[in-house]
């Protein structure tokens, strides 16, 4: 009958919910917000006399958190609410959210600690026009445009240039397509680029490619500050170089030198600047943009009035050849000063002596005409039909007109520093890779992600407005080039026939120091901003702690700044300042970039054809056929850039990729690469599924069963060292133990078995899978085992267990019990079984065997697994030097010499080296001691079965061992602590009888000398003695050709048909087993596993 303890309580004014009917009074109100006296302490009873508190709720000092758990709504979600939030508190959460990572706002306000004390942090508040349009318009103008776009125009020509633009540009807007759907794709955390890809491809690759980005950003900024020294070296005060050539010819070189010594001093002003403060950096950006806008208006404006007015820029051509202006003040051969006419500077350069009718002139000169051309015809004067084709040249190849007359004489060698001629080699291929920095910059937006109002919106649209605008631009501009200036000054790169003026300056309007200016301060902000970025990107890389040697470049300023970063920031961006030449800087970069590009586009069209659930883009207009499209456009223009460079490019993320792979933390990221994974797992197996491996395919799939002692240890590790000798890395092994008790209890053991099996498994090097499994029964938990692991096609077909050892000083045969257990339901599902008996003098990885043999005992044939598992362990380096050997056994009415001869040809068609023996077992009778051995045996199981019978207690005690076994403890394969049910002969006892009487009635039962003279004279079975003389027979054959061999393999005997002699089967197995030091037990599973067939 329930117990109830009435408990007084005070009378309450009622509430509207006190008297419900069929409901008891709960307070769920907490006593702290003014509940109703009386109710502080109630019991109540659960109708077992138990008494427990009426309110089950948490206690906690938090009133905050007191109310969510007496939320009277909510009182059947009430336990878990510290795990499982209510949604209002998620909610808020959610929305408090910020993707500003830690130290970012350092930009504007940490400078002093106290404007940061002062200041909260800023919320994300810019828009789509400031927050990404105007930058990715600032980072994609920039050098090229205004350095080398007139000259690839003039080489490669209106059509090949057009093409060139089309193909960047293209590349370009695929990307920014597929980088808008993978912004789009939930909250995009200050990070950028690097941030979408590694979350997308996994560690591995975005490591790499964030490397590579990087390293691209880098260069770009040694690029950036090689066309400002240029710029300023060339255009704005030449007289500041340092170096001066000695003569004419030695110009490239002294440049060179100075922009070596210029670029290293322009770049450690810049890291200081950056150092100092990135907020002056940020301030100063609108500046450098409008700088670029009043530069590009200003191309526009000039092109339109040369419409009308051409600007006057004079070209000297000798013949069809170009001169340089800035060495002669007139283009004429003769000037006249007063009334008389001398020979003029040009006249000077070019013969040795001033007077003209005894001078020694170059022949070129002297026979071609000077002529003066207009440098910039104007849009309306139809140059374009000239400029519409390419003019490829050789390095140190004059630049020519082709439409003048020329005498094509050759001048000397003296003359050739007159003429404008080409610095450098040029094809196709190059001015793609030199042009295609002019592209980038796409990531602007994607990387300020953190400041924006709404980046799932603004990336998108600004991006690709942004790609748009100056894609048009870019275009506009090699037609406008290529209509109104002459070819000649186009293919000039640093218009010395224009008077050392910037090509594209003698165009503008109102005047060329606007493009001069502008220029400048265009490239060195270009160069801040990448100085600023790519820091940040090294400690965002680094930070993630997915590549080990660079945590180092984690740490920075106490408000962030990436202090370790920006110094090897600075001393690779030094490398590239080293090379000098902007045209040799500018393909490095575009692999980079490419790189990341190429990676982006692969992360869109793997989400996008995985459909993972969680792949829903807020931007909809891209396919998996136009990220497809991006990725092999970015492929393509690597290789046609430079193949060398974009060999090492990927060289370098290769490297990068595997060195994460091998010593890299493991990240978990849900990261596409692991769907894609999964997807072709679950391809493979359902190939797989389609029937059994062909013979020639079939290799052991290993299920490896393991014991735990109770510290959760694997107690013989060497079965594991035995697998992964076996296997060699190749196929599925899967590891498994069981625990005895209830799964619901057990839980926490179970997780604590599979790592500290893992461990192991790393130790020993086995790769595979771990899988643990709680039963109320060892032998059961392996038989679920044997009928549920692995999936599909991947499925185990050989089993692996230990033997039980000490099953004949046990009393107790569970554990030998379970042991046959396994055998049968191995037999009966058709796996193959292994046992290595004495497991623990196997040999571990690090040991070698120099000689040796390993001796295979084919008694029956099995399948042919005999002759595969030598084969196999030979693959391993402990076995390697092992011969083999191949012992049979040939009966009386066999003929051993031709059985000799078949299985050597036997083994030749299987392509197995070993050496072949037969061992001629001539009939004999039945030995005295085979005799003996038999009868012991059965003595011994008829004395052991009558002990458990008769000892009531026995019984008792075990009863008591079962019920303190009973909690969750570890169960141990073929261990006695598994529970079995043991048949007792149930005894007739008078209800009438006492204590005392019983026991001494069970005492003269029990005591009866009929029990030991049944034992004494026993006769053992016939056919238990015939299988002892077989086991004792084979053994001393075995023995005596195989006891130092380094490993025995021998058929494995069926157990009994008839349970009953169990335990007589263990005994044979140890008889023949007798004296070997290692011996692996193997028996089929019922189908061939070797052949002759190719």
């Amino acid at each position: 009958m329930p117990h109830f303890t009435v408990v007084p309580v005070e009378d309450n004014p009622p509430s509207n919910y006190d008297s419900l009917e069929g409901i008891n009074w709960v307070d769920y109100r907490d006593t702290g917000q003014g509940g109703y006296p009386g109710h502080g302490d109630t019991v109540s009873s659960d109708g077992h006399g138990n008494h427990k508190e009426d309110s089950p709720f948490l206690n906690t000092t938090d009133s905050s958190k007191r109310n969510d758990y007496y939320d009277k709504n909510l009182a059947l979600f009430e336990e878990e609410l510290d795990i499982r939030p209510k949604v209002s508190s998620f909610l808020s959460r959610l929305v408090n959210y910020t993707n500003i990572t830690q130290g970012a706002k350092e930009h504007e306000e940490a400078e002093s600690a106290e404007a940061s004390k002062r200041k909260m942090p800023k919320s994300p508040n810019m828009g789509t026009l400031m927050g990404v349009y105007l930058p990715c318009l600032q980072n994609i103008f920039g050098v090229i445009l205004f350095l080398r776009l007139t000259w690839i125009v003039g080489t490669a020509g209106v059509v090949q240039s057009f093409l060139i633009v089309l193909m960047c540009c293209s590349c370009t807007m695929l990307t920014a397509i597929s980088m808008s759907a993978i912004a789009t794709n939930g909250v995009v955390p200050a990070g950028g680029a690097y941030f979408m890809i590694s979350r997308s491809l996994g560690p591995e690759f975005g490591g790499a490619v964030g490397l590579c980005f990087y390293l691209g950003t880098t260069f770009a900024a040694a690029m950036y500050i090689l066309g400002a020294i240029e710029i300023f070296l060339k255009y704005l005060v030449p007289q500041a170089a340092i170096f001066h050539a000695v003569d004419i010819h030695a110009g490239s070189s002294a440049m060179l030198n100075n922009m070596r010594v210029y670029g290293t001093i322009c770049l450690s002003l810049m890291a200081v600047v950056v150092f100092v403060g990135v907020k002056y950096v940020n301030k100063f950006a609108s500046l450098f943009l409008a700088c670029v806008i009043i530069s590009i208006v200003s191309i526009y404006a000039g092109a339109i009035k040369s419409i009308f007015h051409p600007p006057d820029f004079p070209i000297c051509m000798l013949g069809n050849r170009t001169l340089v202006r800035d060495l002669f003040d007139v283009c004429q051969k003769m000037e006249v000063k007063g009334n008389e006419t001398v020979p003029s500077k040009l006249w000077r350069n070019f013969c040795i002596s001033e007077n003209a009718s005894s001078a020694h002139c170059d022949e070129y000169f002297a026979q071609n005409n000077v002529t003066e051309i207009q440098g910039i015809p104007g849009l309306a004067s139809g140059i374009i039909r000239e400029n519409m084709w390419g003019d490829y040249m050789e390095k140190g190849q004059i630049l020519e007109k082709p439409s003048l007359p020329s005498v094509d004489v050759h001048g000397s060698m003296e003359s050739f520093g007159f003429y404008v001629s080409a610095d450098i080699a040029t094809s196709f291929t190059l001015l793609v890779g030199i042009f295609f920095p002019s592209a980038t910059g796409i990531m602007a937006g994607s990387n300020r992600s953190g400041d924006l109002r709404d980046a799932q919106k603004s990336i998108p649209v600004g991006t690709i407005l942004a790609i748009t605008t100056t894609s048009l631009v870019y275009f506009s501009s090699v037609v406008l080039f290529g209509a109104c200036i002459e070819g000649v000054v186009l293919r000039d790169k640093f218009g010395d026939a224009v008077s050392n003026n910037l090509v594209v300056g003698t165009l503008s309007w109102p005047s060329t120091w606007v493009i001069v200016i502008g220029s400048f301060f265009s490239t060195v902000g270009a160069g801040l901003q990448s100085l600023t970025g790519a820091p940040r990107l090294l400690q965002a890389i680094a930070k993630d702690n997915i590549i080990p040697f660079l945590r180092v470049f984690g740490h920075g300023k106490a408000n962030g700044e990436p202090t370790w970063a920006l110094l090897l920031t600075g001393l690779i961006a030094e490398l590239g300042i080293l090379i000098a030449s902007l045209d040799m800087v500018a393909p490095i970069l575009s692999m980079f970039f490419l790189m990341c590009y190429l990676f982006v586009n692969l992360a869109c069209a793997v989400q996008t054809l995985l459909r993972t659930p969680n792949w829903r883009p807020r931007f909809k207009y891209y396919h998996w056929a136009l990220s497809f499209l991006g990725m092999s456009m970015c492929l393509a223009l690597m290789f046609i850039s430079s193949w060398y460079y974009a060999i090492v490019a990927m060289g370098i993320a290769g490297m990068i990729y595997k060195y994460i792979e091998y010593q890299g933390a493991e990240k978990e990221w849900g990261d596409g690469i692991r769907g894609l994974s999964l997807s072709a797992a679950r391809y493979a197996l359902l190939r797989l599924e389609a029937g059994p491996p062909h013979t020639k395919n079939w290799r052991p799939q290993l299920l490896v069963l393991l014991k735990l002692d109770e510290d959760l240890h694997v107690k013989y590790p060497r079965m594991l060292t035995f697998a992964s000798q076996l296997k060699a890395g190749k196929g599925l092994t899967i590891v498994g133990s069981v625990i005895q008790g209830n799964f619901l209890d057990s839980y926490g053991e179970t997780q604590a078995s599979e790592q500290a099996i893992k461990n192991m498994m790393e130790i020993e090097r086995v790769k595979g899978f771990c899988q643990v499994v709680v039963a109320s029964k060892v032998r059961e938990g392996i038989s679920h085992l044997i009928q549920s692991c692995g999936l599909g096609g991947m499925k185990h077909n050989t089993v692996v267990m230990g033997w039980p050892y000490g099953w004949r000083q046990s009393e107790d045969p569970r554990a030998w019990k379970t042991f046959i257990n396994t055998v049968r339901c191995t037999t009966a599902a058709h796996l193959a079984l292994m046992v290595p008996k004495n497991v623990s003098f196997y040999p571990s990885n690090y040991e070698r065997f120099t000689d040796g043999h390993i001796d295979v005992w084919w008694i029956v044939h099995d399948g042919g697994m005999l002759m595969l598992l030598p084969f196999l362990l030979k693959q391993h380096k402990v076995w390697r030097k092992c011969k083999m050997r191949i012992f049979t056994v040939a009966q009386m009415d066999d003929n051993s010499i031709q059985m000799k001869k078949d299985l050597a040809t036997f083994l030749y068609q299987l392509r197995l080296e070993a050496e072949v023996e037969v061992v001629e077992m001539h009939d004999s009778d039945i030995s005295a001691y085979t005799y003996e051995r038999t009868l012991m045996m059965e003595q011994r199981s008829q004395m052991l079965r009558q002990m458990r019978l008769s000892s009531a207690e026995r019984n008792r005690e075990a009863q008591l061992v079962k019920d303190r076994h009973s909690l969750v403890r570890m169960g141990s394969l073929y261990s006695d602590e598994e529970e079995e049910s043991i048949d007792v002969v149930p005894e007739k006892i008078q209800m009438t009888w006492t204590k005392e009487k019983l026991d001494a009635e069970r005492r003269t039962r029990n005591n009866a000398p009929e029990t030991f003279r049944e034992l004494i004279s026993i006769k053992p079975d016939q056919s238990n003695v015939r299988r002892m003389h077989t086991a004792v027979k084979l053994n001393e054959v075995i023995v005596n050709r195989s006891h130092d061999a380094r490993l025995v393999l021998l058929n494995m005997p069926g157990p009994p048909r008839n349970p009953e002699g169990d335990e007589n089967y263990m005994e044979f197995l140890e008889v023949l087993t007798e004296g070997l030091e290692r011996v692996l037990l193997v028996r089929g599973g019922g189908r061939e596993v070797i052949t002759i067939y190719s």
